[in-house]
């Protein structure tokens, strides 16, 4: 498809159209500028974006699942990015939350995309935010972003998302690394999913007590039997519709534009970093010296 089809197409809720254009962002396609900046606004500006995070084995990808099927239900075209890990070597990625929502791959209402963490630590591709931009000028609200289930290194959800739910399990023993990571402190929600399981009324007691439980932020869910789905969704569109309200919304999408003008500078910056660095010296030398000699020497001479 030529830039101008990609760009027609993404109006016209076309899925090949909406594919080719987030693969142009991570290929890093010069033609991508053109679709960023051919999007709808009010269609961005409108569309809420949901991050789904948590620890491995918590039932995120479940979660997600049932969260589609209930907003189908309601009548809203959704849109999905399950970002998986990847290999720091290929880039692979098992994509193992396409294979969960396969029930939603016929309905043209539900667009789905996985995309890899491509060895970034924070969980999120750089491209991610640009991706649910993309799903949000389609006609998509809302758009969904699960997170790799990796514990500590999920705080990038917080940057994209409008609303974040920090999904835990009973007898998972993750609640105290969720609250060392800061999560518990940051997420919009929190959610024990599998409630039904032993130990599932003492770690919501625990996260209640962790957070002061101010505005009902903890919920329970069965996500393997849809209970509790409709009003975690309806506590998350509550929490949306505060934020805009408030002008929280707006600044914390301005504070993840920055973030992403920072992630997309640094994705360029990173070849041109691999050959300076080649030929050093490294098994002698600080190699944090040999770093900072290869930034200053890129910075202006008042900068240095």
């Amino acid at each position: 498809m030529d830039i101008e089809a990609v760009i027609s197409g993404i109006g016209e809720r076309n899925s090949r159209a909406i594919a080719r254009a987030i693969s142009l962002v991570e290929e890093g396609n010069p033609g991508a500028e053109r679709v960023l900046s051919s999007l709808d606004p009010p269609s961005v500006e409108k569309a809420m974006v949901a991050g789904i995070t948590g620890a491995p084995g918590a039932g995120k990808s479940t979660l997600t699942d049932k969260l589609i099927s209930h907003c189908r239900g309601l009548g809203k075209r959704v849109g999905v990015i399950g970002v998986d890990p990847s290999s720091p070597l290929t880039g692979g990625a098992i994509h193992g939350d396409r294979v969960r929502m396969m029930q939603h791959a016929l309905d043209e209402e539900v667009v789905i995309r996985s995309m890899a963490t491509r060895g970034r630590l924070g969980g999120l591709c750089a491209s991610a935010g640009a991706a649910a931009r993309i799903m949000a000028a389609s006609g998509c609200d809302p758009v969904i972003i699960e997170t790799v289930g990796v514990g500590q290194s999920e705080m990038d959800i917080i940057r994209i998302a409008d609303v974040t739910a920090l999904v835990s399990a009973p007898g998972l023993g993750d609640d105290i690394q969720a609250l060392k990571a800061g999560l518990l402190e940051v997420a919009d929600l929190m959610v024990v999913n599998k409630a039904d399981k032993p130990g599932a009324d003492m770690l919501s007691m625990e996260l209640k007590e962790a957070v002061g439980d101010r505005e009902g932020r903890v919920l329970e869910t069965v996500a393997s039997k849809g209970e509790g789905i409709a009003e975690l969704f309806r506590a998350i569109t509550d929490v949306f519709g505060k934020n805009v309200n408030s002008g929280e919304r707006d600044r914390r999408r301005c504070e993840a534009r920055r973030a992403e003008v920072v992630d997309w500078s640094l994705e360029m910056l990173r070849p041109h970093l691999q050959r300076m660095a080649q030929g050093e010296e490294v098994l002698s030398g600080d190699p944090r010296n040999r770093a900072r000699a290869i930034v200053q020497s890129l910075l202006p001479p008042e900068d240095r």
